[in-house]
């Protein structure tokens, strides 16, 4: 007995013969499509809602005991006249934020961040980048290079604090150096002078902190395609014209980056300042920061209420420069993170 298969092309020439929409479409032999599958599947959203708070409510728990709560509880702080001991009783609403805008201590600190901000860019970009460049190629002692670049970077800032303290002191090794190699003009006062000690600060900053910058850079380079080097390398690039071409449009995200996590790490620059200068020096040698004023006025002078003004207006001003860098800077990079789409 044959069997006879009807197309719908063939029921469609039929007289009379109603023929759904969604049939005439589809080509022979196909089934039309379950519009019940197109349906959207709520348990499964639900299910990756529940998912998704799981994962993140660990991270965002811990972001709010430890990052959310003290600002909260700084903000608070900063209204009152408090020594740290009991509950703060004496309410002096603004008048602690008024003091600091108008300490011209204060004042003075906030330019030696933006100082620290403007050459921490100009210092370590271009090292590090140099650096980058030199140790992407093929040579010898690659690795072990790498590895003295960086290690400075995992070395405590408590170490390197009392170790650059210690040579760079007035009978320090620096300037004994210098005294039998002939060169007594070159013996400075690199710690106490303070047309000096600012830039001291930042060959240490610069020394600490590049092999860092080195290595965001060398892995931003890993992930440029070596064909098209080699492309641009058979039409006739040469060696420099390559890496300014190709390489550093392609490794400007990482530059950004790398930028951003520097501005807001000076921004917050204490430990290195503090170790090195102490509280008193650093004022008087040009190298106190706000962190270091905080610190200064407030927990040492038993005024917790003010150093916690202070702290929250650091942190706004953090604040304010991240979302200003984040809205002109990393617009484009963010842009092209996002995932899904636009209804």
């Amino acid at each position: 007995m044959a069997t006879v298969r009807a197309t719908s092309q063939d029921i469609a020439s039929a007289p009379g013969t109603p023929v759904p929409a969604g049939e005439l479409d589809s080509p022979a032999g196909t089934p039309p499509a379950d519009r019940r599958s197109e349906r959207p599947r709520r348990g499964r959203g639900w299910g990756a809602r529940l998912e998704l708070v799981i994962l993140i409510a660990p991270a965002l728990l811990v972001f709010c005991a430890f990052v959310i709560f003290p600002v909260l509880l700084a903000s608070y702080y900063g209204f009152f006249s408090w020594n740290g001991y009991g509950q703060p009783t004496e309410f002096v609403g603004l008048r602690n934020y008024g003091v600091i805008l108008t300490d011209p201590d204060f004042h003075e600190a906030l330019g030696h961040n933006a100082f620290i901000v403007v050459m921490s860019l100009v210092m370590q970009g271009p090292i590090a980048l140099g650096l980058a460049l030199l140790l992407n190629r093929r040579m010898r002692f690659q690795s072990l290079i790498r590895v003295l670049i960086f290690i400075p970077y995992v070395i405590s800032e408590v170490v390197v604090g009392i170790g650059w303290s210690l040579m760079l002191a007035t009978t320090g090794s620096v300037n004994g150096l210098l005294e039998k190699a002939g060169l007594d003009s070159l013996a400075q006062e690199w710690l106490s002078d303070p047309s000096i000690a600012i830039w001291t600060l930042m060959v240490i900053i610069t020394w600490k902190y590049i092999g860092f910058a080195v290595i965001l850079f060398l892995a931003g380079m890993q992930g440029i395609p070596d064909e098209l080097s080699e492309a641009a390398a058979i039409d006739g690039a040469s060696y420099w014209q390559v890496q300014r071409h190709i390489t550093l449009p392609l490794l400007g995200p990482t530059i950004r980056i790398w930028a951003f996590l520097s501005i807001i790490g000076s921004l917050q620059l204490f430990d290195l300042v503090w170790i090195i200068w102490g509280q008193y020096v650093s004022s008087t040698a040009g190298t106190s920061t706000m962190a270091t004023y905080m610190v200064s006025n407030g927990r040492m002078a038993g005024s917790y209420g003010y150093g916690s003004a202070v702290a929250v207006v650091i942190f706004v001003i953090s604040l304010i420069v991240a979302l200003v860098y984040q809205r002109f800077v990393l617009r484009r990079d963010l842009a092209g993170a996002i995932t899904g789409g636009t209804r």
